[in-house]
């Protein structure tokens, strides 16, 4: 019994070992995957803003509709 919890024991720290080594570039996929997003939602926003009229795109974009103070 002890022998199969040593093999166990092993195999949980080799899976932990891996997991920790792919971490690094799991991380900067997440951070490539957040900046692509991050692209696509500003382009989004600049699209909607050229489609809408030029009062509109003037507009400060805090929501209340008034001109932007000069």
């Amino acid at each position: 019994m002890a022998f199969l919890s040593f093999v166990a024991l092993l195999a949980i720290a080799y899976l932990v070992w891996r997991v920790a080594d792919m971490l690094p570039d799991l991380v900067y996929r997440v951070s490539e995957i957040q900046r692509d997003i991050g692209e696509i939602r500003r382009q989004l926003r600049d699209d909607a803003r050229e489609g809408e009229s030029p009062a509109a795109a003037s507009d400060d974009g805090d929501g209340d509709g008034e001109q932007p103070d000069s």
